[in-house]
């Protein structure tokens, strides 16, 4: 039976998406650093509940060494830099934030800000089919590029395997017709021949 000063351990959710990385501590007072992977942190933001796995959650961890905490309730984050500075309820001290350094950063995509009016996180376009106007099958978006003055897919043909195969289609009106999530596919301007 469980004491009522006992917790539960929280529950990882079914729809965790990596979103950064703790690169140490920031100051005295149990404040971290975290590098975003992404160019506007807003997910980051959105959520009060970061759950964390080791660099190389593979990896033993060294004797002696804390335990990483499953997942910090955070209290404050904020851009610094390019980067995000957060400090968690569980860390209070610099020793603390430093004993999380390389812990990968996961948030349930349910607590990602709601897209606007034909904007598209790039974890919701991973898996979609890719056809053309005249329904043939491109392949799958297998990940994206960012050229800076605009997102690429990375379509790989269904059944291809090496990256000469793979097609890089803009991610923009001019080529992208429709994206329908709930169908998980992506109709574009794109020849088989491109």
């Amino acid at each position: 039976m469980n004491s009522p000063s006992s917790a539960a351990e929280p529950a990882w959710p079914d729809d965790a998406v990596e979103v950064g990385r703790i690169t140490g501590a920031w100051g005295v007072k149990g404040w971290f650093k975290v590098q975003p992977f992404a160019s506007d942190p807003q997910a980051l933001f959105s959520s009060k509940r970061w759950f964390l796995k080791a660099a190389d959650d593979l990896r033993p961890a060294r004797p002696g060494s804390a335990a990483l905490p499953l997942l910090l309730k955070i209290a404050e984050a904020k851009e610094h830099g390019d980067g995000v500075v957060a400090r968690a309820h569980e860390v209070d001290d610099r020793n603390a934030s430093e004993a999380l350094r390389g812990a990968r950063i996961f948030i349930a995509r349910s607590s990602f800000p709601t897209a606007g009016p034909d904007e598209f996180y790039w974890v919701d376009l991973i898996g979609l089919s890719v056809v053309n106007r005249e329904e043939q099958s491109l392949g799958t978006v297998v990940g994206l590029l960012d050229t800076g003055a605009h997102s690429v897919m990375r379509v790989m043909p269904d059944g291809g395997k090496s990256e000469a195969n793979e097609r890089l289609i803009p991610f923009v009106a001019q080529y992208v017709d429709d994206v329908d999530l709930p169908a998980r596919r992506i109709r574009v301007d794109w020849g088989l021949d491109y």
